[in-house]
C-alpha cells in the first residue's frame, strides 16, 4: 500500500484524554494501526501542539516527562520540519482554501509527506486539499483505508 496518513494534533490528544471515553479508544486504535503499518506521518508543529496541550490543557494532563516520551517515540514517523520551505508551501494553501494559518501548515506538511489522507477533527471531513482527503475518524471509519 502506498498511502500515507497524516495525523493532526487532536487525534494524538484524544488518545491520551480519559475525559473523552468515546473518542479515546477510536484515536488509540487508529494510532496503533498506523504505528504497526508504519504509514503514519506528522509534523514538528503537531508535536509542539501535542506537548503543550497534553501537559497543560488536558485534565488531568500528562507529566512533561511522559509527554516527552510520546514526542520522542513519534520521531519514528519522520516529522515534517517547520521551516521556511513549509511556510512558503503553506501560504498558497492559506490563500486558496481560506484555512487558518495553522491549518494551512498542517495541509502543507501532509502534502510534503506525500500523504493521501489527513486524519483530523478540525478540518472539514470529506474535503479535498491538494488532492488529500480529510477524514474525521470520529464520524467516519478511519480504518477503512488502512
Amino acid at each position: 500500500m502506498s498511502d500515507r496518513f497524516f495525523v493532526d494534533t487532536n487525534i494524538l490528544l484524544y488518545s491520551r484524554d480519559a475525559s473523552e471515553p468515546e473518542k479515546q479508544p477510536v484515536a488509540e486504535e487508529l494510532l496503533r494501526r498506523l504505528w504497526e503499518s508504519r504509514l503514519g506521518r506528522i509534523s514538528v508543529q503537531v508535536l509542539n501542539e501535542y506537548f503543550v496541550n497534553v501537559t497543560g490543557k488536558l485534565d488531568p494532563g500528562l507529566p512533561a516527562a511522559e509527554a516527552w516520551e510520546d514526542v520522542e517515540a513519534l520521531q519514528a514517523w519522520n516529522p515534517v520540519e517547520l521551516g521556511w520551505a513549509l511556510l512558503r508551501k503553506g501560504y498558497p494553501i492559506h490563500q486558496r482554501y481560506g484555512l487558518s494559518w495553522w491549518d494551512s501548515l498542517i495541509v502543507a506538511a501532509a502534502d510534503t509527506a506525500a500523504c493521501t489522507v489527513i486524519f483530523s477533527e478540525d478540518l472539514s471531513s470529506g474535503q479535498l486539499y491538494n488532492g488529500m482527503r480529510v477524514i474525521d475518524p470520529f464520524t467516519e471509519d478511519p480504518t477503512a483505508r488502512l
